[in-house]
C-alpha cells in the first residue's frame, strides 16, 4: 500500500505544480516523469537486496520509453517532480530530497572514476532548472535554486541561488521554493563582471581626458583608477543590489 500511496502523492504533486496538468489521470498516462519514478521504486528495491542485474534491467525500461535515466542505486525522496524529463540523468550514489523539481536536461553526475560516494546529495524543495549539471559528491542545501545551464561543482548552502559555469552563488537566503519557483529573474555573474569593466573603462577615459586638456591628474586620481580590487568589489556590490 505504501507504493500506491507514494505514487498518488507524486501525481497530486505534479497536478499542483504544473499548470498544464488538468487532472491526475492525464498525468499518469502522459507524463514521462511519473513513469520514471514508478519504475525506479522496484529497481531500487532490487538494488538494495543485491539483485543488481535485475535492477539494471528494470531501470532500462524508463530509459528506453521516457529518455530519463535513473540509476537503481539512486535515492529519490517523496513528491519529486521531473518535468518533461527529456535527457535527465541521475547517478548511482545521488540522493534527492523531498519536494524537488527537476527539469529537462539535468544531470546529477560524478567526476572521474572514483568509487564510493561520487554523486551529489540534493536537499529538500530544490529547483534544478533546464540543462543544469550538478557534478560531484557534495551537498546542495534546502530551498536552493540552480539556474538553467549552470554547472555546479561545489556545495551550495541552503536558501541560495546558483548560476553560471562554474556555478556561483548570486543570491542568499531567498524565499522558500514552495513560495517562489521563478527561475528567470536571477543575477548574471558574467554580466556583473562586464559591467565592472565598463565602469572602470569610463573612469580611465575620464582621467585620460583630464590629462589631455587639464594637465596631469593628481596622485589620488591615478591611485583611485589603479585600485582594481576595491573598485571592482564596490562595483559588484552595486550591481548585485540593482539585480536583487
Amino acid at each position: 500500500m505504501g507504493f500506491f500511496r507514494e505514487v498518488g502523492e507524486d501525481i497530486r504533486n505534479m497536478v499542483e505544480k504544473d499548470p498544464a496538468a488538468r487532472n491526475g489521470f492525464e498525468v499518469l498516462v502522459c507524463y514521462p516523469g511519473i513513469w520514471a519514478l514508478i519504475l525506479h521504486r522496484p529497481a531500487h528495491w532490487c538494488y538494495k537486496h543485491n539483485l543488481k542485474f535485475i535492477a539494471r534491467v528494470i531501470s532500462q525500461l524508463p530509459r528506453f520509453f521516457t529518455v530519463i535515466e535513473i540509476h537503481p542505486g539512486a535515492v529519490i525522496g517523496r513528491r519529486c517532480f521531473i518535468d518533461h524529463g527529456m535527457g535527465v540523468i541521475i547517478g548511482e550514489t545521488a540522493e534527492v530530497g523531498d519536494d524537488v523539481t527537476i527539469y529537462q536536461g539535468v544531470t546529477l553526475g560524478g567526476t572521474g572514476k572514483d568509487t564510493g560516494k561520487r554523486h551529489p546529495t540534493i536537499g529538500n524543495r530544490v529547483i534544478i532548472a533546464s540543462g543544469a549539471k550538478v557534478l560531484g559528491p557534495f551537498k546542495v542545501g534546502d530551498d536552493v535554486k540552480i539556474g538553467s545551464g549552470s554547472v555546479v561543482l561545489k556545495e551550495v548552502p541552503s536558501g541560495c541561488s546558483a548560476v553560471g559555469i562554474p556555478g556561483s552563488i548570486v543570491r542568499r537566503y531567498g524565499k522558500s521554493t514552495t513560495q517562489d519557483m521563478n527561475q528567470v529573474d536571477l543575477p548574471d555573474p558574467v554580466a556583473v563582471e562586464i559591467e565592472c569593466l565598463r565602469r572602470r573603462i569610463v573612469q580611465l577615459e575620464d582621467i585620460i581626458r583630464k590629462m589631455n586638456f587639464a594637465g596631469a591628474p593628481s596622485h589620488e586620481e591615478i591611485a583611485a583608477a589603479g585600485s582594481c580590487q576595491p573598485c571592482a568589489e564596490e562595483c559588484r556590490e552595486d550591481i548585485k543590489d540593482e539585480n536583487l
